[in-house]
């Protein structure tokens, strides 16, 4: 522990600690009559404004792991890498503001908790509802894991986790497990809501400082990107290549555009986001959301450009191995340019950012396997205490899994396990989306257009090497017959939509069964207040205050 900076950890570690007392009353919070539901513990009791969802999407969608990863792409590789995210988040919200508040209205009228309630009520089909959850339930769970490295990162650069004895070293990383799980478990998702204030609000503060101060130390923008410039058109002494791409050419354009388009097509049919917006209020709370949700993209913005500010600092991410480890390099830009306080700060901020999201994403995979799985598939019977108490126990399995996943195996295969799950992922958008607007497409095509282009997918993934390692090495593969590089979840995605589309010309012709829809096409229009949904309860407070009036 010779090499703590005992600064910064204690900074760190208070406002850590202030985040878990506020992770544990949150229970206290709203509080409802019962938590014994998974409306109220996985959906914090579908009663969140516009400013608390706003929070929580962005506490939700942006990561600690997006912290880490988009400035360690563009310091190591560039644009392509690493800017994409920024056009991908701003063509995000106009998507959404299209599809989401439909889906919430029909699950807001129907009691849908995750989304592939809603394929089972639109289709009638148990198998296309298994495959959407068996989908979302594994695409999240490397996610998770992912927000463990990023609270690694920090520990690491703080000095912390360099000691010989295997138990000691990843001690802080075990206390930060145990303090997620157990205010996740009596919390359920009020508990990150109420703490993504915190979160984003250090988060705005860190970038908004940096992005003034480091440019005025290093020599400014036209030093930074000179200095960007200057090594990304180095050539890799392995490859012999451009270490990395500065201004994408003619020839990656489609391969950047892919990225953006696909990853925006993807981020909400990921479970844990559309728990997010579930949990919010009302149809225009999503879209009221989906407005101000951007201004995130302008963080995210300033935050990628801190990799090139880490080259011009001339940055060394070196981890307590001594091996080279890009993730490392906004942490370690931080600990080397600032005082050791605000170094804290930035490392609570990362810290507290992986809380949020490995929270919600627990909660969104054990309500997905509760819904889903357990009562669809075991316990047709299930109560709706039975299936909060699942759900608790399987957040807690989930997190669990993501701790040993972190520990036991080599954080490249966390990535590549995530690049794996983005093109996973978008492979159950036709069963979702559009069937949020037609039924049209046969629920068998739909099942056989997603086995389709998730076989493709792998594959193609599997097949892609990199310096690092011989397969799921990039998410980038030559496009079938037109040979440009681009995103294999796209191409995938055109491959599913084909093949369902075929088959449900064929299928339609052959008569074959259609499945019942439970919706109506009023359903998609339902707001708060609909007379046709049972009402949630009470609230203690809600019960009190009536009871005062009454009085």
């Amino acid at each position: 522990m010779t090499g703590v900076n005992w600064v910064a950890l204690t900074v760190l570690v208070v406002l850590f600690v202030m985040v878990a007392v506020m992770g544990f009353w949150a229970s206290r919070w709203r509080r409802p009559q019962s938590m014994e539901s998974l409306d109220e513990w996985g959906l914090g009791g579908r009663s969140f404004g516009t400013w608390i969802t706003w929070f929580l999407l962005g506490g939700d969608l942006y990561t600690a792991y997006t912290f880490v990863a988009v400035p360690a792409a563009m310091f190591g590789a560039g644009a392509v890498s690493g800017f994409f995210a920024v056009p991908y988040t701003i063509i995000l919200y106009p998507i959404i503001f299209i599809f989401m508040s439909r889906l919430w209205s029909v699950s807001h009228r129907h009691g849908y908790v995750t989304p592939a309630d809603f394929v089972a009520g639109r289709h009638g089909s148990r198998g296309l509802s298994l495959a959407v959850s068996i989908t979302g339930f594994v695409a999240t769970m490397p996610y998770i894991a992912l927000q463990l490295v990023g609270i690694q990162a920090v520990l690491e650069v703080s000095g912390v986790g360099g000691s010989g004895n295997a138990f000691a070293a990843d001690l802080p990383l075990f206390i930060a497990f145990l303090v997620l799980a157990l205010y996740t478990y009596t919390s359920g998702l009020r508990a990150p809501a109420l703490i993504a204030f915190v979160k984003d609000i250090l988060i705005y503060l860190v970038i908004i400082v940096a992005i003034i101060y480091l440019p005025s130390r290093f020599g400014g923008w036209e030093a930074i990107f000179g200095a960007a410039e200057k090594k990304m058109a180095t050539p890799n002494p392995t490859t012999g290549a451009p270490t990395g791409v500065f201004i994408p050419s003619s020839a990656q354009y489609w391969a950047y555009a892919s990225l953006a388009l696909g990853s925006a097509m993807a981020l909400f049919m990921y479970p844990h986001s559309i728990t997010g917006a579930l949990a919010s209020r009302s149809r225009n709370t999503i879209r009221r959301n989906a407005a101000i949700l951007p201004a995130y993209s302008l963080v995210l913005g300033l935050l990628a450009l801190l990799g090139w500010v880490a080259i011009a600092a001339g940055t060394k991410p070196i981890g307590l191995d001594g091996k080279p480890n890009a993730q490392l390099v906004v942490p370690q830009l931080f600990e080397d340019s600032f005082p050791a306080w605000f170094a804290g700060v930035a490392f609570a901020a990362i810290a507290i950012g992986a809380l949020v999201p490995a929270a919600i994403m627990s909660i969104a995979a054990a309500n997905t396997f509760t819904r889903n799985i357990y009562k669809e598939w075991i316990n047709k019977d299930a109560t709706i205490q039975q299936e909060a108490k699942v759900s608790k126990i399987a957040s807690l399995v989930v997190k669990a899994f993501a701790l040993i996943f972190v520990l036991t195996m080599d954080k490249q295969n966390a990535i590549n396990l995530q690049l794996l799950g983005g093109i996973w992922i978008l492979q159950t958008l036709p069963s979702i989306v559009f069937s949020l607007y037609t039924r049209w497409f046969h629920r068998w095509a739909l099942l056989a257009g997603w086995a389709v282009g998730m076989t493709y997918g792998t594959v193609a993934a599997w097949n892609v090497a990199s310096a690092a390692t011989p397969h799921f090495g990039g998410s980038l593969a030559a496009v079938p017959v037109w040979g440009q590089m681009g995103y294999i979840a796209v191409t995938a995605f055109v491959l599913n939509v084909v093949v369902a589309a075929i088959l449900t010309l064929i299928l339609r012709a052959a008569k074959a069964p259609a499945g019942v829809d439970s919706t109506q096409p009023a359903d998609y229009f339902a707001d708060e207040g609909d007379p046709r949904v049972t009402p949630m309860p009470k609230s203690v407070e809600q019960l009190a205050a009536e009871g005062q009036t009454q009085g």
